[in-house]
């Protein structure tokens, strides 16, 4: 809990950091989009260090999950749409369901499915995996699947 709050602080000091330079430069210039310019730049770099920890967040839960369930090549939950293919062999489903998972809205019902299987893969109950559609508790779902025991 402790290396998870260092690196939580780090992450705040290090977007504090990144913004200071920007306030300051915005009390300073006279131009009002130069201005909004420079805190859309300062904001679109904060939202891509929060897209970054959450990308590393669910990798490591993702790579932890497959080497608790014994999963071969576990090193795919690092490549983008490759991390499907190791979803589906976590979860025992066949790899043709990739192709459901380009259709919209079925893929939706799809990773439920996916995620359900993988929580079983686990050995905890299957509805976690429908907790994957609710927004603050996608977050931690896979989390508590990779770490818990």
């Amino acid at each position: 809990m402790n290396v998870k709050r260092t690196v939580l602080s780090r992450l705040v000091w290090l977007a504090a950091l990144l913004l200071l330079p920007a306030t300051a430069l915005l009390a300073q210039s006279e131009e009002p989009r130069a201005a909004a310019a420079l805190a859309g730049g300062a904001a679109m770099v904060v939202l891509l260090f929060i897209c970054l920890a959450a990308y590393i967040y669910m990798s490591l839960a993702l790579q932890s999950i497959a080497n608790k369930t014994s999963t071969p090549n576990a090193w795919l939950a690092w490549i983008p749409i490759a991390n499907i293919f190791l979803m589906l062999q976590i979860a025992k489903k066949p790899l043709w369901w990739f192709i459901l998972c380009l259709i919209p809205l079925v893929n939706i019902i799809i990773i439920i499915m996916i995620w359900m299987g993988i929580a079983e893969a686990r050995g905890k109950p299957n509805w976690w995996g429908i907790l994957m559609i609710v927004p603050i508790a996608n977050l931690i779902v896979p989390g508590y699947l990779a770490w818990a025991d």
